[in-house]
């Protein structure tokens, strides 16, 4: 007999613990949850890559960090190599002990179901078998069928907690806990770095992350596009990176004509508050670029090998898609060397994009702008 869900939860842990633009992505869901109950008490199991997102949050009473990152260094020690199992053991006790009524795994892996089962909450609703991966579902005690993997992310996460009475057609713009102290910080780096009234300010993160190079778009497409903006626009622009992609980024600046600023490794909050102070964003589908439309910065996306539609930019943000239908996307072959999808689309394309975003909300009276380049 299907588990009935509570009408009224007092206490409900959220599951969702990687990647950056997929827990970005899960941010309107917890918007959600905080609107349809007020009063209960909500936490959120994620792993340290992107709890610089959770922590401090108003819709949160309070988050568990998984640290995977200080764990896998760990493990390599011997005089370390039994502490993640231990950390790992008191965490869990310490989701136990909170006696929540409710675990909601949005994630749909193993690990995930196992932070589920293992916290004790009598009802744990996770995604029916054919939308989670590692037998996730052996774990949950409710199954949600989403209908469709052809629908955004942030839409299947409002789908997904849709039998709480949240509808998946509303608009809950998510939060991102930028403090005083992250808005310092930036004042004082755009200061120092004379970029305080640059007008335009042009963010652009070229980067992903490490398991997902496919998604690049090519260094000189890059070196390019910024020399244009700044001759033809009178633009400055400033890169962005993340673990993994300066190097990317030293490259791209040392093809170019022009002087630009690479900023300084920032947290993830920090990257919010820079990307709002941006007057356009350029990148790949990452979890950045998720960012930057969340906190509302026109963007211009450059999609190639992953779906535009599965991966899409939120929808309450202004944005222009650029993407090139070639025979093998979408796709996931992560080692692909060739990227064709990424290498169709030219310089000259982003730069008219950038430009048209430029031109003001006069281009986008509905307030909301998507174009395909096929």
């Amino acid at each position: 007999m299907r588990k009935a869900p509570p009408n009224d939860p007092r206490k409900i842990l959220i599951v969702r613990l990687s990647a950056i633009g997929d827990v970005v992505r899960t941010l309107p869901a917890l918007r959600a949850l905080r609107e349809r109950f007020p009063s209960a008490y909500i936490a959120w199991a994620v792993e340290d890559a992107s709890s610089d997102l959770l922590s401090g949050h108003p819709d949160l009473d309070r988050v568990f960090i998984f640290r995977r990152g200080r764990w896998k260094r760990d493990i390599r020690r011997l005089h370390t190599f039994f502490n993640p199992a231990a950390e790992v053991a008191r965490l869990l006790r310490e989701i136990r002990s909170e006696l929540f009524d409710v675990a909601l795994d949005f994630h749909g892996i193993l690990k995930s179901g196992l932070v589920s089962a293992l916290s004790g909450a009598p009802f744990r609703a996770g995604l029916s078998r054919r939308y989670c991966k590692e037998a996730n579902h052996l774990f949950n005690n409710y199954h949600v069928d989403v209908r469709s993997s052809a629908i955004s992310r942030v839409v299947r996460n409002l789908r997904f907690i849709s039998f709480l009475g949240i509808s998946e057609t509303g608009r809950y713009d998510p939060v991102i806990p930028v403090t005083d102290d992250d808005r310092a910080a930036i004042d004082r780096f755009l200061k120092e770095r004379d970029l305080a009234a640059a007008v335009p300010l042009v963010a652009i993160h070229p980067g992903t992350s490490r398991k997902t190079l496919y998604k690049r778009w090519n260094p000189s497409g890059y070196a390019i596009l910024a020399d244009r903006l700044i001759e033809r626009l009178g633009a400055r622009v400033i890169w962005t990176w993340g673990p993994g992609e300066l190097e990317t980024v030293q490259e791209i600046v040392g093809r170019m004509r022009h002087d630009s600023v690479i900023a300084e490794r920032i947290s993830l909050r920090q990257l919010a508050e820079l990307f709002r102070r941006a007057a356009l964003f350029v990148g790949s589908d990452s979890g950045p670029m998720h960012i930057a439309c969340f906190v509302k910065t026109p963007s211009v996306v450059i999609y190639g090998p992953t779906d535009p539609v599965v991966n899409a930019p939120y929808r309450h943000s202004r944005f222009i898609v650029l993407r090139k239908d070639v025979s093998c996307n979408p796709c996931r072959i992560r080692d692909c060397s060739r990227v064709d999808c990424m290498n169709a689309i030219s310089p000259e394309e982003v730069f008219n994009a950038a430009a048209e975003l430029l031109s003001g909300p006069k281009a986008y009276p509905a307030a909301v702008g998507q174009q395909v380049s096929q």
